[in-house]
């Protein structure tokens, strides 16, 4: 199944994203690119932001060190 294709940055502002930084939900473009992470469709897809980039990096993790 193909992703889905993340919206344009003009677009951005409708959706929802999790600010690294501050550790907390926004929506909109409310903070630097660099502290954001996203963008997600709900602000609870955004809330689950550090367990999922938690899985995939372990994920990413185990894949290299079974390639090694």
């Amino acid at each position: 199944m193909p992703r889905p294709q993340k919206p344009r940055v003009a677009d951005s502002t409708e959706y929802w994203w999790y600010n690294i930084r501050t550790r907390q939900v926004e929506f909109g473009l409310q903070s630097k690119s660099l502290d954001r992470v996203g963008p997600f469709d709900t602000e609870e897809q955004a809330r689950n932001a550090p367990k999922l980039i938690a899985e995939r990096a372990a994920k990413w993790e185990k894949s290299e060190r079974e390639e090694a």
